[in-house]
């Protein structure tokens, strides 16, 4: 009789492994919902000042919120690469939104349908127009379009009349409702393009945020005097880079009118030429609105421009940086809103069919973003605002709900967890750790101190310089290479809002020398060099 254990056990594995038709037998279904540039200051459920996420904020009331999630490249495809890949840009090839994404390499999608999962994905992958490993798609092409957007397909693109995040959970409810197979366990990934640049949002959403006010930044007008080249070099600040008619939603019509609008918003690029921004930054997205949807956003698009027309003259620079800063914060705000009101369709749709009961939802962003600090927006840099991202897991029966987490992880871990989660083996050659232990509460069993970043589109768009550096809970040590070879030390305890760099301080001479060796060894583990640094560099 002692081999009855062994043979119930085999048999239980095989029944999993068949998935039968009581869907709680099955291994848990994965909702992926990602935005595009979602500040963590921007979700409620980490700070409630600018804008109320109800929904999102669900995610980490029935789950778990991490305090210092991060990126390891703060760029949209990169990021996105690292996290479909599990390894650090160096390795999987996408170092920038430039460089070719090498699709011979496995993705952790791919090892979900090759273990029998339904893969599907809707919305902005940024790369490619034929994700591997996922049954069926819709996907926007590069950045895609807010109004009336385009999507590429498995047997054919088609234009879809709607705004785009409305479209894209239409699109992810659609295939819930008429094409989830009921005997399989499902890997959803729900991908928004909000709130990425040039912040359209719905008509009324837009109406709606225009007569909003927000709570600007304390470090609004730094002048980057506490720290070096790249910061009072990089191309992202609101006043002298952030364009009027892309942007701020100023009329080309009345900008042409006013004559001369100071300041003048130029860019120097890669080559060291200039570059003025054009009407079509207007045009090329409001254009794609049909007549009615003209009528409902020219409400408020001439309110706009009237404002601008007759008080932007009589404004000094500091009054016209509040000014814009009120204008991105309207319409990055109101993007938002929109992502969750439509969150909350998807989450209330799993809770009506009781599939929430098995599935890991995932709330994250592809980095986070400056709304405001030190004067800028954008991300790229490895400064907290834009390092850090968001991220909310909730797992029923597994998670204790309204728990958070203060370890260092990153956007490399999110292959591994998925794939323990799904019982599914990872690759040798992935480099996060699973999250699995601080998912399950045990805490004792990660070990990670510290983790690594590195930055490589330069000389490129907002002209942020290449760098690298390693993070930890109390300290934060960069190199700055390329064109410059400086360094930073910010006390991230002492000085969060990273204003002032203690890398020469001699207070700090002991947290340099143990960062300095320890920021080689990270280097040597992820399997980064100078070679590969200098082999990045375009010529």
């Amino acid at each position: 009789m002692k081999y009855y254990p062994a043979i119930l056990f085999f048999f239980g594995v095989f029944i999993l492994g068949c998935f039968n038709n009581a869907e709680t037998e099955m291994p848990p279904n994965i909702l992926f919902i990602m935005s595009d540039d979602h500040a963590y200051q921007a979700i409620s459920a980490y700070d409630d000042r600018l804008i109320q996420t109800p929904n999102i904020d669900r995610i980490a009331n029935e789950g778990m919120i991490f305090k210092n999630a991060c990126v390891t490249n703060s760029i949209c495809a990169p990021s996105r690469a690292v996290i479909l890949t599990g390894k650090h840009s160096h390795l999987n090839g996408k170092i920038d939104n430039h460089a070719k994404f090498d699709d011979s390499q496995t993705t952790f999608p791919q090892l979900f349908q090759k273990a029998g999962y339904q893969t599907a994905m809707f919305g902005k992958l940024h790369f490619g127009n034929n994700p591997k490993g996922v049954d069926d798609f819709l996907i926007l092409p590069g950045q895609g379009d807010y109004i009336n957007p385009k999507f590429l397909g498995k047997d054919k693109d088609t234009i879809i009349t709607g705004y785009v995040t409305d479209v894209i959970t239409d699109l992810t409810l659609d295939w819930f409702k008429t094409k989830r197979d009921k005997k399989k366990p499902f890997l959803m990934m729900y991908l928004h393009k909000a709130p990425h640049r040039a912040w359209w949002p719905s008509p009324e959403k837009f109406a709606e945020f225009y007569e909003k006010e927000f709570p600007e930044p304390e470090t609004l007008f730094d002048d980057y005097s506490g720290r070096g080249t790249a910061a009072k070099t990089a191309e992202m600040n609101i006043l002298t880079h952030m364009q009027y008619m892309h942007d701020s939603k100023v009329r080309p019509s009345t900008i042409k009118e006013m004559g001369k609008v100071e300041p003048e918003i130029v860019y120097v690029k890669g080559d060291g030429s200039l570059m003025r921004p054009s009407e079509q930054g207007f045009y090329r997205p409001f254009g794609r609105a049909n007549k009615e949807q003209k009528k409902k956003y020219d409400v408020t698009l001439d309110k706009i421009s009237e404002d601008f027309k007759t008080n932007w003259p009589k404004m000094n620079n500091e009054e016209k940086m509040k000014w814009k800063f009120q204008r991105y914060m309207q319409d990055y705000l109101a993007t938002i809103s929109s992502v969750d009101d439509n969150v909350g369709r998807v989450l209330n749709y799993l809770e009506e069919t009781g599939l929430d009961e098995n599935t890991i939802v995932v709330y994250t962003s592809d980095q986070g973003f400056y709304l405001g600090e030190h004067g800028w927006f954008d991300k790229r840099f490895i400064y907290d605002e834009s390092f850090k991202t968001p991220l909310m897991i909730k797992w029923p029966n597994v998670i204790k709900p309204g728990t958070s987490s203060e370890e260092m992880v990153q956007n490399l871990d999110f292959a591994q967890t998925f794939l323990e989660a799904a019982m599914i083996k990872a690759p040798d050659d992935m480099q996060g750790e699973s999250l699995i232990p601080l998912l399950k509460g045990d805490p004792e069993k990660w070990n990670r101190d510290a983790v690594y970043y590195h930055y490589y589109e330069y000389p490129s768009v907002h002209m942020a310089k290449r760098h690298y550096g390693i993070v930890n809970k109390e300290f934060k040590l960069v190199r700055f290479y390329y064109d410059v070879d400086e360094w930073e030390l910010y006390d991230r305890l002492k000085d969060p809002y990273e204003m002032n760099n203690v890398y020469n301080d001699p207070g700090y001479k002991e947290v340099v020398e143990k960062l300095t060796e320890e920021l080689k060894e990270i280097r040597i583990k992820y399997k980064d060099s100078e070679e590969l640094d200098k082999s990045f560099i375009y010529q």
